[in-house]
């Protein structure tokens, strides 16, 4: 949550007990946002609650023990935090939800890749309307997503009904609340079923 980032071998995760292995230590106050399976030469992408993105190699962090607390993945300005991180997949689109509901794709060619550590570049334009980002999801358009609201609502949109625009956009109308109030929460991808309801232009 902070904007650290660790790497870590999976051989140290082979003898995992029911009561299970600290493999990070975090500050008071931070959280774990975001785990990561890698092939070792992946670009990392890690998004902001405000609408800021960072792109690094993974190589950029280097391999640490279970107890090691990690780097600084992006610098954060005051009052932001991580809401999520994904590999950035060539030919790939960096799906985006905020709050209010909105949504967009863009190409994950349009993250430059620089070094880690720095404040990134805008990933969302954030306004009262849409509401700040909830979580981001990297996506090759033959899924749907599963969207959930505090209410306990859930929808299924196809991820190819939600629109392709710039880093620094509004996006389109994804969900609609029933109950004033309400907001996402959650999201996650998921298989592709027929009939699931598009989202809005």
């Amino acid at each position: 949550r902070s904007g650290t980032v660790k790497r870590t071998e999976k051989s140290a995760f082979r003898n995992i007990r029911t009561v299970g292995l600290r493999v990070l230590t975090l500050e008071e106050g931070d959280e774990l946002m975001a785990v990561l399976e890698t092939d070792g030469q992946d670009n990392i992408l890690i998004a902001t609650h405000d609408g800021m993105a960072i792109c690094f190699k993974e190589t950029d962090v280097g391999c640490m023990g279970r107890d090691a607390s990690g780097v600084r993945g992006i610098n954060l300005r005051e009052g932001d935090y991580v809401v999520g991180a994904a590999r950035a997949k060539a030919n790939h689109a960096v799906l985006a939800i905020t709050e209010n509901g909105y949504g967009k794709q863009t190409p994950v060619e349009d993250y430059r890749i620089t070094n880690r550590g720095g404040l990134g570049i805008k990933n969302y334009m954030v306004t009262d309307k849409t509401g700040p980002v909830v979580g981001i999801k990297v996506v090759n358009g033959t899924e749907d997503l599963l969207l959930g609201t505090q209410a306990g609502i859930l929808i299924r949109p196809p991820v190819d009904s939600i629109r392709t625009a710039g880093r620094a956009t509004q996006g389109v109308i994804v969900m609609r609340f029933k109950e004033e109030g309400d907001h996402v929460i959650s999201l996650a991808l998921t298989d592709h079923e027929e009939g699931s309801a598009e989202a809005e232009e």
